[in-house]
C-alpha cells in the first residue's frame, strides 16, 4: 500500500496532545481499535486545541473559506486495548500549498495528523502479555482543500489567505495525488478480479448517513465499502474473520440524503493480507448490472484487511 505521510516538523503552538474515551464498539474482538473511531481524535487533538480561536477559523467565519476533507488515511496499530481503556492523542496540523505543471499555485492546504496510544490490556478474562504498557493503536492523516463553497461558482477557488496573522501563500509545498490513482494495484498486490465490478447491492443514503455539513458523513464510505469488499471476498471463497487495518479515502464530491449510488470494485490480495479497491458512483440503469460503471465516481476508496 501506498506509504503514511511524513509528520513534518511544525512549531509547538502546531501540535497538542489530549485524550479521547472509546464506546464499546470501538475495540474489535480481538482488542484492536476500529478504523473509524479513529479519526474523532482529530476533533479533541486538533479542532479543538489547535483551530479553534487560530486565524484559521477566523477564515472560516469572517470569510467563508473553508478547509473541506479530499484525503483521509487511517492506519490500525497494535493491542489489544480494553474498551474502557482512553487513548492518549498527539495531533499537528500543516499549511502548505500544491502547484501545477507552470509552477503556479492551485490551491492551499490544511493537513492534519494524529497518533493513537493506549495501554496494553484487554476487556475481559486474564491481562494479556505485556499489560500496562504503552503502545501505539493507531494513526490518522486527513488533507483538506480551502475553498469557498458558499460563493458563486467562479469565486470557490482559494489562492491566497487575506489575513494579516497568515502567510499570503503558505511557503511549504505538498504532493498533490489525484483521486483516481486509488484505483491502481498498490505495488506488490495480486489481483483476484481481472477489472472493477459492480456490487450487486445499491447504496441509499438516508438521513441516519448524514451529518451536521448537510451531506453524507466522510466516515460512512469507508464503512459501506468495507462491506462490499466482505461480500465479495465471500461470493470469491476468502474467509472473512479479517479486519480492516488501513484505508485511504478521497473524496470529490459529497453525497445526500435520498441519493442513490452504486459500488465498484476491485478485489486484490497483497502476502497475507486482502484488500479491495474501488469507487462509489451514480446509480446506473438497472440494465447496468454487474458491469463496471464509467460514471465519474464521488468518492475513492482503497482498503487492507487483516486475518
Amino acid at each position: 500500500m501506498d506509504s503514511f505521510p511524513d509528520e513534518p516538523h511544525v512549531p509547538e503552538q502546531q501540535q497538542a496532545t489530549a485524550v479521547m474515551n472509546l464506546r464499546f464498539e470501538d475495540v474489535s474482538q480481538n482488542g484492536r481499535v476500529m478504523l473509524d473511531a479513529l479519526p474523532h481524535g482529530l476533533g479533541p487533538a486538533v479542532w479543538g486545541k489547535l483551530i479553534a480561536g487560530s486565524p484559521i477559523e477566523a477564515l472560516m467565519s469572517a470569510q467563508g473559506v473553508i478547509p473541506i476533507l479530499t484525503r483521509l488515511i487511517i492506519e490500525g496499530g497494535e493491542g489489544p486495548i480494553a474498551a474502557r481503556e482512553p487513548l492518549r492523542l498527539r495531533g499537528l496540523h500543516q499549511l502548505a500549498h500544491t502547484e501545477d505543471a507552470a509552477s503556479e499555485v492551485n490551491r492551499l492546504i490544511l493537513a492534519m495528523w494524529l497518533s493513537a496510544s493506549a495501554r496494553r490490556s484487554r476487556t475481559y478474562g486474564p491481562p494479556p502479555p505485556g499489560a500496562g504498557e504503552l503502545i501505539q493503536v493507531g494513526r490518522v492523516f486527513a488533507e483538506h482543500v480551502f475553498t469557498r463553497p458558499f460563493a458563486e461558482a467562479g469565486a470557490r477557488k482559494v489562492l491566497r489567505f487575506e489575513s494579516p496573522d497568515l502567510p499570503a501563500v503558505p511557503p511549504d509545498r505538498y504532493a498533490w495525488r489525484s483521486p483516481e490513482a486509488l484505483m491502481g494495484l498498490p505495488e506488490g498486490a495480486e489481483p483476484l478480479d481481472a477489472e472493477p465490478t459492480l456490487d450487486p447491492i445499491p447504496v441509499a443514503f438516508g438521513l441516519d448517513h448524514t451529518d451536521g455539513n448537510q451531506h453524507v458523513n466522510s466516515l460512512v464510505y469507508p464503512r459501506l465499502f468495507a462491506e462490499a469488499a466482505l461480500r465479495r471476498l465471500s461470493a470469491q471463497g476468502h474467509g472473512t474473520a479479517v479486519l480492516a487495518r488501513r484505508v485511504e479515502i478521497a473524496y470529490r464530491k459529497p453525497c445526500f440524503a435520498g441519493m442513490r449510488a452504486r459500488i465498484v470494485l476491485r478485489t486484490f490480495a497483497m502476502g497475507n493480507a486482502l484488500g479491495a479497491l474501488g469507487a462509489f458512483v451514480p446509480d446506473p440503469p438497472e440494465n447496468a448490472a454487474g458491469t463496471a460503471s464509467d460514471a465519474r465516481a464521488t468518492c475513492y476508496v482503497r482498503t487492507l484487511f487483516e486475518r
